[in-house]
């Protein structure tokens, strides 16, 4: 079967496996970047120990989690830190300090999240158009066999090119199909993950207000 899909086939199976090896390149990642336990309860508990003011714990913690969300946190609690005893500027000041550091660590966790998912989202979109030129060529091959073949068409070779045109149009689709799947599941965990960030990053800057 894949012989008769012709020469777009095998395009269209190294489309296949580059979206295979990316997805289990990125679920891989990202089941780290979450880091070690829960990611619910890792935000929980640093939410309860910033209401307490455990700046030290809530630091502990994030070693234990590890993962892009605890490297986020950690990098925004070492200043929240060093601004509680930092008596050179006034609130404001600490605030949008605190409120840069947490935007740079997220910025430079982001690109490690994001890595990869481009080829995903280009596959998806690709592998049908590819697949499309398989089938308009399979196509052609059809016509062929109808025209060359005078009043009597040559029923054989108008099935082949029929079947590479199927051939093709199947395959390419179904790549499309898990790329973009497998793309929107990924980019949703990614959301989920900047949430978290985003979520922990408003409670760190409530606290520092409330105790500083």
């Amino acid at each position: 079967i894949i012989y008769m899909g012709g020469f777009i086939i095998p395009i269209l199976i190294t489309f296949m496996l580059i979206v295979v090896v990316f997805s289990v390149e990125r679920y891989f990642m990202l089941n780290k970047a979450a880091g070690k336990g829960n990611v619910d309860n890792f935000v929980l508990n640093i939410r309860q120990l910033l209401n307490q003011n455990k700046v030290d714990e809530a630091i502990e913690a994030c070693d234990n989690q590890q993962g892009s969300v605890g490297n986020v946190v950690k990098e925004a609690l070492t200043t929240y830190k060093a601004l509680a005893h930092d008596n050179t500027m006034d609130k404001e000041q600490k605030m949008a300090a605190l409120n840069k550091s947490i935007e740079e660590a997220t910025t430079l966790e982001m690109p490690m999240l994001e890595k990869n998912m481009m080829i995903l989202s280009t596959l998806g979109t690709v592998a049908t158009l590819v697949a499309l030129l398989g089938t308009v060529i399979g196509m052609i091959n059809a016509f062929n066999a109808l025209g060359s073949g005078g009043g009597t068409p040559d029923s054989a070779k108008l099935s082949v090119g029929i079947s590479e045109a199927l051939i093709n149009t199947a395959l390419g689709i179904g790549t499309s199909a898990v790329a973009i799947i497998l793309y929107n599941f990924f980019t949703s965990k990614i959301d989920g993950l900047t949430f978290k960030i985003d979520e922990i990053a408003m409670s760190i800057q409530q606290s520092f207000a409330e105790f500083h």
